[in-house]
């Protein structure tokens, strides 16, 4: 029988750990929690589970510190969490079988990520290579990948994480992309993760000069891309860049056009640019509505990472505020109630106002 390790890097995450291996330890073999220089007792709430606890000095590079801990487990199999995930879903028996079919293979879970946007609570999806078989390893010093040619297989391990809205570590994240980057000026993939952070910290103009270069470097097939261009027209319609995000919609939409992502970001670039500009972009108006069907046309998908809601109560809602702004009420009603039918409490306020 194939034996499972967890494999963690830690510092000062004694409010999330417990809560981490509380979640895995009936499924693990063996944990290794890496402690990169806590202050607070990460390390007594990891002893407290069993875990095999290890020192390692902070070097400013991810990898170092996972590889590492990789090194450390005396399992076959290994499955890389952070502190402030936890599964979700009860797995043990689809990670058994994976474990035991014999392919060399890597497996990527699904990782549900919380975060707040326009005041509200949302949630994105998307699936990474965490369950790693003995002797692969990571590369990249920030957002680090794993290094192996083995293929992927996305398995049914659901994993939530609500660290984005616990901590900001933006700065720390842009300081070493910016140390990277002066080694591989010409890396998509960092020049990606750069425009990034910026567009977090809603420095959009600085944003937009890194997905513009990452966008001219990266292949067609890199398995970021969809990302990369929901992430960079969103910055563009910021900068009220509008022709530069039409001629990007004209690139990348049949490549796209089953991310219901892509459509729900051209629906809120058509109306920005058709109320900022009308004598310009008025011909866009129908384009809106248009999108919005698009998402719900296409519906959730876990063909692409994504936000949750873009292809049903997030598109249905924004459908219901753009018939009631054109006078078709009815149509508004419907769309409102489908959202709300599906928990979105804001379509169940607009309801109460039209109803």
């Amino acid at each position: 029988m194939k034996t499972l390790a967890l494999v963690m890097i830690v510092k000062n995450e004694e409010q999330n750990l417990g809560r981490c291996l509380q979640s895995i330890k009936n499924i693990v073999d063996e944990m290794i929690v890496v402690d990169t220089g806590s202050t607070d007792d990460t390390r007594e709430v990891a002893y407290s589970f069993g875990a095999k606890v290890f020192n390692f000095a902070w070097r400013q590079d991810f990898s170092a510190a996972r590889n590492y801990a990789l090194e450390q487990s005396t399992c076959d199999w290994n499955l890389v969490l952070d502190a402030d995930e936890y599964v979700v879903n009860d797995c043990g028996r689809e990670i058994r079988h994976f474990l035991e079919n014999g392919c060399q293979r890597i497996g990527r879970i699904k990782r549900i990520d919380e975060f707040i946007q326009n005041g509200e609570k949302r949630h994105a999806q998307s699936y990474l290579s965490r369950l790693l078989p003995k002797g692969v390893k990571y590369t990249g010093k920030i957002h680090e990948q794993v290094d192996s040619t083995l293929p992927r297989e996305n398995i049914n391990v659901e994993v939530y994480h609500d660290g984005y809205i616990q901590t900001n570590k933006t700065e720390r994240n842009l300081e070493l992309l910016l140390q990277e980057l002066k080694k591989h000026p010409e890396d998509d993939y960092i020049l990606y993760q750069i425009g990034k952070q910026y567009k977090l910290l809603q420095q959009f103009v600085r944003s937009e000069i890194y997905f513009e270069k990452s966008h001219s470097l990266a292949s067609s097939y890199a398995w970021y891309r969809h990302s990369l261009v929901v992430d960079y027209l969103y910055v563009l319609m910021a900068n009220r860049s509008f022709e530069k995000g039409l001629q990007l919609i004209a690139m990348e939409q049949e490549k796209l056009q089953d991310l219901p992502d892509f459509h729900f970001a051209c629906a809120l670039f058509y109306m920005e640019a058709a109320f900022c500009n009308s004598d310009q972009y008025a011909h866009l108006f129908p384009f809106i509505e248009k999108s919005f069907v698009r998402c719900l046309e296409i519906g959730e998908t876990d063909n692409y990472d994504r936000v949750r809601g873009t292809g049903s109560f997030l598109a249905a809602y924004n459908l219901g505020v753009f018939y009631e702004v054109t006078g078709q009420t009815e149509k508004a009603i419907s769309f409102y109630k489908r959202a709300a039918n599906e928990g979105y409490e804001k379509a169940v306020e607009r309801l109460n106002m039209l109803i």
